[in-house]
């Protein structure tokens, strides 16, 4: 469990820096240069990242059952989960109306992954980790938002076609990943095959 724990302190804690030392960021980014500042914080995201999939892994050889969650929230996570997708999709496609009207679709997705996890799953590992990064989602997305007022940050309206593709993107990976990824890369089959 130490190693899931010290995984998420350094993912999180990296992708936290924006929410709790922004100015301290800035600073760091003058001194070190773009380049060399994105390299240490993607050396410590992926060494975080390692860290939570490795320690994850062991939890789960020894599941310390905090409660058993009912059947449906099988249902209820598959549905979320497919939210999660079509919002994560929206990040990424231009011009999409998603993106226009909430601005950070990606932290927004995280959120609901996170959710979607928590509530279907009810080992102690299961709870360190969905219950993490929902709290971070919750941060950021807070944080996110106040930093777009105090700039004045506009975002691009969204076209028909802009929107359609984010929604079919969406949906295509969900489907991938649901029926075809998550069993062989998760040890987990969410659709009960």
């Amino acid at each position: 469990m130490s190693l899931l724990i010290l995984g998420l302190v350094l993912f999180l804690g990296a992708h936290s820096v924006r929410i709790v030392a922004d100015g301290w960021r800035a600073q760091m980014i003058g001194r070190l240069g773009e380049g060399p500042w994105k390299g240490l914080y993607s050396v410590v995201s992926l060494a975080g990242l390692a860290l939570i999939v490795y320690g994850y892994g062991l939890a789960r050889q020894q599941p310390v059952v905090l409660w058993n969650p009912p059947f449906a929230t099988r249902h209820a996570a598959s549905l979320l989960t497919l939210l999660a997708f079509l919002l994560l999709a929206a990040a990424y496609v231009p011009r999409n109306a998603i993106k226009a009207k909430l601005h950070h679709p990606m932290v927004l997705g995280v959120k609901t992954w996170a959710l979607a996890h928590l509530i279907s799953n009810g080992n102690l590992a299961d709870v360190l980790l969905f219950g993490g990064f929902l709290l971070w989602s919750v941060l950021d997305f807070r944080a996110a938002r106040q930093r777009d007022r105090a700039q004045g940050t506009q975002y691009p309206a969204g076209t028909a076609a802009g929107t359609a593709g984010a929604v079919v993107a969406g949906l295509v990976a969900w489907a991938a990943f649901a029926f075809w990824a998550h069993a062989p890369l998760i040890g987990v089959s969410p659709m009960g095959r």
